[in-house]
């Protein structure tokens, strides 16, 4: 059975930490699956609602030695990076302690990290390695669980799954309301009913899968 955790990190020389902060209102992640580039070990990372001068930005940073944008849609691309010698990287501490990273995104707290590790002693080795450097690591939570996919515990179907991310994109979880039931049955193309079920019962197992397990 594998622990997944998802937490805060932070720190000035983590990877695009000042891009992080000079761009907070756009969406950057490191694609995944993808590793790194086994010519060069770069990065690969996407970055939604990019504005101007993002570009510059990845110029100024001191934790970038070179970049190259590899793709292009509308307002998304995709980025191959190079880091300085100086830049901390999470990711090989990660795999020395026999884990995985699911999935890295920027945050207001510099990164968002979600894990898949062999245990607790796989955290407590992670959390002293983030001490010794000087990284504030924050838990938000952890769940264990006998699979994974997307990094979301095994309990929840794949209908559910989609009722739930439906919800969350289509804004039926913000205040005020940017969705009805009646919309996201739309889009699923099923009924109001069964669309609330999923949602509930989806619900209902993130809330017994992460939380109760705590």
């Amino acid at each position: 059975m594998s622990l997944v955790t998802v937490a805060d990190i932070r720190h000035d020389d983590l990877a695009l930490t000042p891009t992080i902060e000079s761009h907070a209102s756009d969406e950057l992640k490191v694609v995944s699956q993808s590793a790194t580039d086994p010519e060069t070990g770069q990065f690969f990372f996407l970055v939604k609602g990019i504005n101007g001068d993002f570009e510059e930005a990845l110029d100024a940073d001191h934790t970038v030695s070179e970049w190259t944008r590899i793709a292009e849609e509308k307002n998304t691309r995709i980025y191959r990076i190079g880091h300085t010698d100086d830049t901390i990287l999470l990711s090989p501490m990660v795999t020395s302690l026999g884990g995985l990273m699911l999935e890295a995104k920027g945050s207001e707290r510099g990164w968002t990290v979600r894990l898949l590790l062999t245990g607790r002693e796989s955290l407590s080795g992670l959390w002293e390695y983030c001490e010794s450097e000087g990284i504030d690591f924050t838990l938000k939570r952890t769940f264990r669980q006998d699979g994974w996919e997307h990094g979301e515990p095994s309990t929840l179907t794949d209908a559910q799954r989609d009722a739930l991310v439906t919800a969350y994109d289509e804004g039926y979880f913000e205040e005020p309301r940017e969705a009805s039931l009646a919309d996201l049955a739309a889009v699923l193309d099923i009924s109001s009913t069964a669309v609330s079920g999923r949602i509930r019962r989806g619900t209902a197992q993130l809330v017994e899968s992460t939380l109760l397990e705590e």
